[in-house]
């Protein structure tokens, strides 16, 4: 299923387009910042002798939300790379649903305990004010990138939640179930 959104009503649809949209603003802009930045590394190191101060603090946070981000889209998308032999052996349209069924509920258990350790380290982080840990040279709190982490599986969460949701409610006819 490449576009979830097709599957849900237009209540659901609508804000999960634009969120959709976002976090594919927030992937594009982070690999053009990622791209520029070595580029300047690269010049300022080999072509005038000096260096770029504290890049990879600010950089390591923008790397984080775009790759959690990425992996977001990869769950809505369902294009994660697995090694799913059982649904190339599996034929009956009903058991593939049922293998489907598992595979999304198995997920979503899995997604749930991270969303909830997510949470955990951003509410930890949020608890040390004003004594928050931060990088050392540019003193980026440790929240920036801990809250695209925790973002990121609630995000992987959301998604699954709703291939869960169209695969109950599509039935054993599911595009999901036929691969």
């Amino acid at each position: 299923m490449s576009d979830l959104s097709d599957h849900l009503p237009r209540p659901l649809a609508v804000p999960l387009r634009g969120l959709r949209a976002v976090m594919h603003a927030i992937i594009v802009l982070n690999g053009c910042l990622m791209a520029l930045t070595f580029f300047c590394v690269v010049i300022l190191r080999y072509v005038f002798h000096a260096d770029l101060f504290a890049y990879e603090e600010w950089l390591m946070a923008a790397a984080f939300w775009g790759f959690f981000m990425a992996a977001a889209v990869a769950t809505h998308d369902r294009a994660h790379i697995n090694a799913d032999i059982l649904g190339l052996l599996i034929t009956r349209p009903l058991w593939r649903w049922r293998r489907a069924l598992l595979v999304e509920a198995l997920e979503l258990a899995i997604l749930s305990y991270l969303s909830w350790l997510g949470w955990e380290m951003v509410m930890e982080e949020i608890a040390d004010y004003p004594m928050w840990q931060s990088t050392i040279a540019l003193h980026i709190p440790f929240l920036v990138p801990r809250a695209a982490i925790a973002l990121g599986f609630v995000l992987m969460w959301l998604f699954s939640a709703l291939h869960l949701w169209v695969l109950l409610k599509e039935g054993p006819a599911a595009p999901e179930a036929q691969a």
